[in-house]
């Protein structure tokens, strides 16, 4: 009835799956580390990357918010026939099959220093969702009987009714310490397999959080966030050592994040304020995390000039956002949203070539451009493609056919998938991200 423990890992991912998944992949080529995508959904995937999914990984991604060791795999069939059509001996038998395989032993160990575990129960589709509950009550219910048969007394945390779903945030795992003393179960029910594992990484927003508003100098209202400058960072192949330019560098958000990437970095920014605080920013970070080493220069200077500040071909990475058009305080008309796109394209086109000239061959850029909502809901955005491919960039698409196990069908739309939209229903500006390479 179900397979025993693999070296395949569960990515939860962020809100923004696509993005998840295509900085995961890209992180990995970069360091050309194996990957193969075993199992794929809007919630989570399933990925053999031999021992790279270790816990220091997570640290490093932007749009990963925990990582799971799977212990078993289960046929979706069975948790359909035992939770979704009520059937006793299906349940029976998956009690049984969770004794046989050790579950409990492999998940718990034999270091139990707290009283309570978690449950969180992760679909890939929506079918399912009526009987989350159930399934985590189930094995909330097994798991205690087992610690206690085995003299450990602990209690799975519940959910109130009002929680759409039965799943620990990241920032709950984070508080109650559940990784060090006790365990969170992740149950993750796939198209042909549910998968059974145990919680080895989380995401810290707590550190990010400390590199933006706890940061000396402040700029709110125009500064990326530091996960998604965390992510950009990763599609453009930025390691150790590489040297980072950053354009239209602002206070410093996708230069931090590149230090702690161990990366060297050039920011360029035209406000002479701009340049000033991320010098203060940069010298807090260096001294925060302990960056004795660390190589970074600021330029005042036009991003359409790159070139006259910049040697020729001397860069590696290219990450920015620039000036993405005014703040809207309602929804635009079509019109209104063309004008202002209309009005940053001679911007966006003259720094792209600029950035062409002083990227290395096989250098990559990443690019944030507007994508705006109008009143009757249509978006309006810049075509970037176009004028990248003339200047003999190549529009990078994240996915390819080679990353996919043979067992799991996925949507030809994901291959020519080259822009990754980042998006929330109440964003009036969202983000488009561009990766290019020279």
């Amino acid at each position: 009835m179900t397979g025993s423990e693999t070296d395949d890992y569960i990515f939860i991912s962020g809100k923004n799956w696509k993005l998840s998944l295509a900085e995961l992949a890209a992180y990995l080529q970069a360091r050309q580390k194996p990957l193969l995508i075993a199992e794929l959904s809007k919630s989570f995937f399933v990925l053999s990357v031999g021992d790279h999914a270790k816990p220091p990984l997570i640290e490093d991604l932007g749009g990963t918010i925990k990582i799971g060791k799977i212990v078993q795999r289960i046929p979706a069939e069975h948790i359909e026939h035992a939770f979704l059509r009520g059937n006793k001996e299906a349940k029976t038998a998956l009690q049984e099959s969770l004794a046989m395989n050790d579950t409990s032993h492999k998940i718990f160990g034999s270091h139990m220093k707290s009283d309570v575990f978690g449950v969180s129960v992760y679909f890939g589709d929506h079918h399912l969702d009526s009987v989350g509950r159930r399934i985590q009550r189930f094995l909330g219910s097994y798991f205690k009987k087992r610690l206690a048969d085995e003299g450990g007394k602990a209690d799975f945390i519940g959910f109130s009714k009002d929680r759409r779903f039965p799943q620990l945030t990241h920032v709950e795992v984070l508080k109650k310490n559940l990784i060090d003393t006790s365990a969170e179960i992740l149950f993750c029910h796939g198209k042909r397999k549910a998968y059974l594992g145990k919680t080895i990484a989380v995401h810290n927003p707590f550190d990010f959080q400390k590199r933006d508003i706890g940061r000396p100098a402040q700029r709110t209202i125009f500064s990326i966030p530091p996960r998604l400058a965390r992510a950009m960072l990763n599609l453009s192949h930025c390691t150790t050592e590489k040297v980072l330019l950053d354009p239209f560098c602002g206070v410093g958000t996708i230069l931090q994040e590149g230090l702690l990437l161990g990366a060297r970095v050039i920011g360029v920014d035209l406000d002479p304020w701009c340049v000033k605080a991320a010098e203060t920013n940069l010298r807090w970070l260096t001294k925060e995390y302990g960056l004795m080493t660390a190589e970074y220069k600021l330029l005042r200077g036009d991003s359409r000039n790159l070139a006259k500040m910049i040697d020729n071909e001397s860069v590696e990475c290219v990450v920015t956002e620039p000036d993405l058009g005014p703040a809207l305080r309602h929804f635009p008309t079509e019109k209104h949203a063309e004008r202002i796109v209309d009005g940053l394209k001679p911007l966006y086109f003259a720094f792209l070539g600029q950035a062409y000239q002083v990227l290395k061959n096989s250098g990559r850029l990443v690019m944030v451009t507007p994508c705006i909502r109008t009143r009757k809901g249509r978006f309006v955005s810049v075509n970037m493609n176009g004028e990248a491919a003339k200047l003999g960039f190549t529009v990078v698409k994240p996915f390819s056919g080679g990353m996919f196990s043979v067992d799991i069908r996925v949507s030809e739309d994901l291959f020519v998938t080259s822009l990754l939209t980042d998006i929330d229903q109440r964003h009036k500006i969202g983000r488009e991200v561009h990766v290019f390479q020279k």
